[in-house]
């Protein structure tokens, strides 16, 4: 399957925008991913092995956080996961 890379972690990539990796699930494709490239799994994982709450991943237009089986979630050869960090910040103005 493939997996879209977004800019701030394709530094780990290579630069690659997209790599396509083996898996029937999604969390099979997050493996082959990081192990291809370990210097991802600090930046997907937390030192206890769950994915962080700020990664976001949608399979296709799914986000897997409502996906029954979430990580577990069957994947294909043509799908597409893509990893969405979230971004905070923001400001209060007052005029």
């Amino acid at each position: 399957m493939k997996i879209n890379i977004p800019t701030p972690l394709r530094a780990y990539t290579g630069g690659q925008q997209s790599v396509s990796v083996p898996g029937a699930t999604v969390g099979e494709a997050l493996e082959a991913l990081t192990g291809a490239y370990p210097d991802l799994r600090q930046h997907l994982y937390s030192a206890e092995g769950k994915l962080r709450s700020f990664v976001n991943l949608y399979l296709n237009d799914e986000d897997i956080r409502y996906l029954p089986q979430k990580e577990a979630s069957p994947v294909e050869e043509s799908d597409e996961l893509s990893i969405i960090p979230s971004i905070a910040g923001g400001c209060r103005c007052y005029l």
